[in-house]
């Protein structure tokens, strides 16, 4: 059976910029584990066409240490950039293949969810969170599947719909839906402290000329179906009703998969990690989402890719 020098689970920016990083520093044999049909598949899912993608997250400036040359853009060319970067490499891409679990053995052994065995040197795991999107506490009613949304890829036009979310994906979608539906966007506090001051101030600006109606400082006490549309009972007595109501609530730590990799978590479900991102388990990495404070940093997950391959290399030698 052939051994990796490197495997990546994940094919997000983490982890194509881990699979390039290492191909540039001279790892010869890389292979790139995706469960979606393509890359990036949360850039693919979550952004809206033409959203613009900032190398400076949430105001927090980083400079870049590695060889990808990522800028500000949109999604459509960040995408085309992650696209030119894999064509260019010599990096094994295996789309559609789910990873069961990493066990920490020597060499590692990488089993998919089809009973298939990959065997490499290091890992490194860059899965994000927005692979599995948070959902309230409340229950959803099953008759109301279809007009319950966590992304706008089937989202149409001359609709009521409510947003849910206090984030900049929950900003950014209100602005988009509002350009040909009546939007209510809805925050369970007073006021925004999540949403990036570009976002903040587009929001503004729209519910100041009637674009957009906001609903801050109230919670939702569940949903009901009222004749097949949806019906939202607040935590102030009201309740509403909608055509659709869409949730931007952020995702969820994968932290079942963590576990069976024998990684030791924080707290807040964090992989715990060493300056080199690298986890308890010696070889093993994370890098991305799972490894970071500043959730949704391009920028910085593709930082944690140089330093993990730079340790990785240094090994070696």
């Amino acid at each position: 059976m052939k051994l990796y020098d490197l495997a990546v689970v994940g094919g997000g920016p983490a982890g194509i910029a881990s699979a390039v990083e290492a191909t540039v520093l001279g790892l010869e044999n890389v292979v790139l584990f995706e469960k979606g049909a393509n890359h990036s598949t949360t850039i693919r899912t979550y952004y809206k066409d033409n959203k613009r993608v900032d190398k400076d997250w949430r105001g927090t400036k980083i400079t870049l240490e590695g060889h990808v040359h990522f800028m500000d853009g949109t999604k459509e060319s960040t995408l085309e950039l992650f696209d030119a970067m894999i064509g260019a490499s010599a990096i094994k891409t295996c789309f559609g293949t789910e990873i069961a679990e990493v066990l920490p053995n020597r060499p590692f052994e990488i089993r998919t969810t089809s009973g298939d065995l990959y065997l490499a040197s290091s890992v490194v795991i860059a899965i994000g969170s927005m692979g599995k999107p948070n959902k309230p506490s409340y229950a959803l009613p099953t008759t109301l599947q279809t007009r319950i949304n966590f992304n706008i890829d089937s989202v149409g036009c001359n609709e009521t719909i409510l947003v849910v979310g206090g984030g900049d994906s929950a900003a950014e979608y209100a602005h988009f839906l509002s350009d040909c539906n009546a939007v209510t966007f809805t925050y369970r506090r007073e006021k925004f402290t999540r949403v990036n001051p570009v976002n903040e101030s587009i929001i503004k600006h729209h519910a100041g000329i009637g674009k957009i109606r906001l609903k801050l400082g109230i919670d939702i006490n569940g949903l009901r179906d009222e004749g097949g549309l949806v019906a939202v009972d607040f935590s102030n007595g009201e309740t509403e009703i909608y055509d659709r109501v869409v949730y931007a609530l952020g995702g969820a730590m994968p932290l079942d998969f963590l576990r069976r990799c024998k990684i030791a978590l924080a707290d807040d479900g964090k992989a715990i990690y060493d300056e080199n991102y690298q986890t308890n388990v010696a070889g093993l990495y994370v890098a991305g989402d799972i490894a970071t404070r500043i959730g949704g940093s391009i920028a910085a997950g593709l930082n944690h890719a140089y330093k993990i391959i730079s340790h990785i290399k240094a090994a070696k030698q």
